[in-house]
């Protein structure tokens, strides 16, 4: 079992990889409305924010599924911290979760 740094450095790692997939992922429907070329942007950041975090958590957990799964806590959790940062119609605060 990985001591406690390594524990709370992969949930940093989880939570900053969250915050690039889910930050990317609200720059681009932000962005999509005024591009000129909304399914290529789409796409590209698609499959860039999805190469971000599968090389990322495949870095973070070295083999062990248990370093994965705290990896994953921290990608989740960023979600959660995003989903009540990002204002929704105007209004911050208010999530689904």
């Amino acid at each position: 079992m990985p001591g406690t740094l390594t524990l709370i450095l992969l949930l940093l790692a989880g939570c900053g990889l969250g915050f690039l997939f889910y930050g990317g992922l609200w720059l681009t429907v932000r962005a999509l409305p005024k591009s000129r070329h909304p399914t290529a942007l789409f796409l590209a950041s698609f499959w860039g924010r999805n190469a971000l975090a599968i090389a990322g958590l495949i870095w973070a957990m070295d083999s062990r599924w248990e370093r994965a799964a705290i990896c994953m806590v921290g990608f989740v959790l960023s979600r959660f911290v995003l989903g009540r940062w990002i204002p929704r119609n105007g209004t911050a605060g208010k999530s689904l979760v």
